[in-house]
C-alpha cells in the first residue's frame, strides 16, 4: 500500500467504507481512506449517548452487498451498528487502506500536474488523481447561541459529545432540544435524574417505534439463503410508500398523521401536555421520529416539558421568557447538527483557483449531489439533496457509489486525465430538483427545519422516491461530462 495513492477517500463512515469496498471489487486497489479521528465509524462512532439506536429498520441500514442476518433487534443499537462496520472492514481487507488521525485540512487542484494536493492536519501530503469526499452531514454538532451560557457553573455538553464521566443519577438536568437524539436519550435520563426539564421549541411528530428483539427461530430462519434479502426488500418497499405524502402530495399523509395523533392520545392522559406535544405543521415537514417511550417519560412526575422560549443561562440554571428560573446541575444539548456547513466549511480549491464557497455562493448544489463544475476528479458522497425523509441513506450511498464507479470507468475507457461535470448539465438537474422540492411537504408544510438553508431552500433532501434516484444515477450520461486527456 503506497502513501501516494491514485484515489483518496475522505471519511470512514458508511459512505467512505462502502466506496472503498466497491473500489476493491471493481479492481481499484490504489487508494487510502483518511479519517480525522482515531477510529472508524463516523456518526456511529461519535454518537454514543444513552439509548442511541437506529431509527431505520436494521435490515435496511446495512449494505445490500453485506447483509447481516444476525441483527439482535429490528432497530439496532449504536454499538451493534458500529461493530457491523468493523466486520465489513475486516472482511474486505480495508485495514491497510485506513489512515487515522488524518483530518483533511485542504484540497487543491493542480492543473499542471493533473492531480489533487491533499494536506492533512499532521502535515502529511497526498497527490491523488481523484478525491472521493465522504464528509457526512451529521458530524458538526450545532450548539445554540444562548446568552450567558458560558457562565453556567456545571457541565454542559452536546449529545454527540456525551460525557460518560458525569454521573447523572440524582442530578437536576436540562435537555435543550427535542429532535431525533433527544427522544432516544430523554427516557434514559428520566430513569435516573432527580429532576428533568425538557426545553421544547417545536414539537416533533412522533410515531410508535415497532422495535423488538428477533427471536432465536427468526434469526435461524434469516440464515436460510435468500431470507435476509427478502426481508430487506419487503422493508424497503414499506418505507418507500411513505414518500407519497412527502413528495407527491402532503394531503396523502393523512394516515400517518392519524397514527401519530392516536399515539399521543394513548400515551399522554393530560390534555395540557397533549396540547404541548401536538405539532401545528404538516407531518413530514420536519423529520418524523419513532419512539414508544418518549411520551411516557414526559408524563413522569419529576419531568417537566418547558415550551417557553429560553432567554438566558445563569450560573445555576436556565431562565425562560416567562421569568421562570429552572435550577439545574447539568445541561445537555439535543440540538442536532450543522448539516449544510459540513460541506461549506471545507477548504477545497478547484480549477483556476475556484473555492468551493465561491462555487456555492448561491447555495450548495451538485450534479446528482455528486459532482460540481470546476472541480475535476472530485466526487461527493451524501452530497447536496441526497438525504431522505422516508428511507435508508445507505440505499442512496450505494447509488452514489455506483455512479462514481461509472465515472471512473468512463475516464479509464477514454484514457482521460480528468472528468468534470458540465455546468449546464448540473444547472438543468438542480432546477428540476428544486421545482419538485418547492411542491413537497418540506417547503409547503408550514415549518422551518434543518433541511432548509438560510434562504429557505431545501439543500438536503431528495425530492422523490429513492428508486428514482437509483435509476437516474445508475450510469453516468457521457454527455453530462467533459473528459480531458
Amino acid at each position: 500500500m503506497t502513501d501516494q495513492p491514485s484515489i483518496v477517500i475522505v471519511g470512514s463512515g458508511f459512505a467512505g467504507l462502502g466506496m472503498a469496498i466497491q473500489l476493491k471489487k471493481a479492481g481499484f486497489h490504489d487508494f487510502l481512506i483518511l479519517e480525522k479521528n482515531a477510529d472508524l465509524g463516523g456518526t456511529w462512532r461519535d454518537n454514543h449517548y444513552p439509548g442511541c439506536a437506529c431509527d431505520v429498520p436494521s435490515p435496511m441500514y446495512s449494505f445490500s452487498f453485506e447483509l447481516n442476518p444476525g441483527w439482535s433487534r429490528l432497530f439496532a443499537p449504536q454499538r451493534e451498528i458500529w461493530d457491523y462496520m468493523r466486520r465489513c472492514v475486516a472482511k474486505h481487507g480495508l485495514e491497510p487502506h485506513l489512515r487515522f488521525d488524518s483530518a483533511v485540512e485542504t484540497m487543491e487542484w493542480d492543473e499542471a500536474a493533473g492531480h489533487w494536493e491533499v494536506t492533512a492536519a499532521d502535515g502529511s501530503r497526498y497527490t491523488p488523481k481523484a478525491v472521493i469526499a465522504g464528509f457526512g452531514g451529521l458530524h458538526i454538532p450545532s450548539h445554540p447561541d444562548i446568552p450567558g451560557l458560558e457562565r453556567f457553573a456545571g457541565p454542559a455538553f452536546h449529545s454527540a459529545e456525551w460525557d460518560h464521566s458525569i454521573d447523572l443519577r440524582g442530578k437536576r438536568v436540562a435537555v435543550i432540544g427535542t429532535g431525533a437524539s433527544a427522544v432516544q436519550f430523554v427516557p434514559r435520563l428520566a430513569e435516573h435524574a432527580s429532576r428533568l426539564y425538557v426545553f421544547q421549541r417545536t414539537p416533533p411528530w412522533i410515531q410508535p417505534k415497532p422495535d423488538f428483539a428477533f427471536p432465536a427461530p427468526v434469526l435461524r430462519a434469516l440464515n436460510v439463503p435468500g431470507a435476509a434479502r427478502a426481508l430487506r426488500t419487503a422493508i424497503y418497499w414499506m418505507l418507500e410508500a411513505r414518500s407519497v405524502g412527502f413528495t407527491v402530495d402532503p394531503r396523502l399523509s393523512g394516515p400517518m398523521k392519524s397514527a401519530a395523533l392516536r399515539h399521543i392520545d394513548r400515551q399522554i392522559p393530560d390534555p395540557d401536555l397533549r396540547a404541548k406535544v401536538t405539532p401545528d405543521y404538516t407531518i413530514g415537514c420536519k423529520r418524523v421520529l419513532l419512539s414508544s417511550d418518549y411520551y411516557p417519560a414526559l408524563t413522569r412526575p419529576h419531568v417537566d416539558l418547558v415550551t417557553e422560549g429560553i432567554t438566558e443561562v445563569t450560573e445555576t440554571g436556565v431562565v425562560t421568557a416567562d421569568g421562570s428560573a429552572h435550577e439545574v446541575d447539568v445541561i445537555i444539548f439535543g440540538t442536532g447538527f450543522e448539516v449544510t456547513d459540513a460541506l461549506t466549511r471545507q477548504r477545497i480549491t478547484g480549477r483556476n483557483g475556484l473555492k468551493i464557497q465561491e462555487a456555492w455562493a448561491d447555495g450548495v448544489e451538485a450534479h446528482h449531489g455528486i459532482t460540481v463544475p470546476g472541480f475535476p476528479n472530485l466526487f461527493l458522497l451524501v452530497g447536496p439533496n441526497t438525504g431522505l425523509g422516508h428511507n435508508s441513506i445507505i440505499f442512496m450511498i450505494e447509488s452514489q457509489i455506483q455512479h462514481i464507479l461509472g465515472c471512473l470507468r468512463l475516464l479509464s475507457s477514454r484514457r482521460g486525465r480528468t472528468i468534470e461535470v458540465r455546468g449546464p448539465a448540473m444547472r438543468r438537474y438542480n432546477d428540476r430538483v428544486q421545482r419538485r422540492l418547492g411542491r413537497a411537504v418540506w417547503s409547503q408544510g408550514g415549518c422551518r427545519s434543518w433541511y432548509l438553508d438560510e434562504n429557505g431552500v431545501n439543500r438536503t433532501l431528495w425530492p422523490g422516491f429513492s428508486f428514482e434516484y437509483w435509476a437516474a444515477t445508475r450510469r453516468p450520461n457521457p454527455a453530462d461530462y467533459i473528459v480531458t486527456g
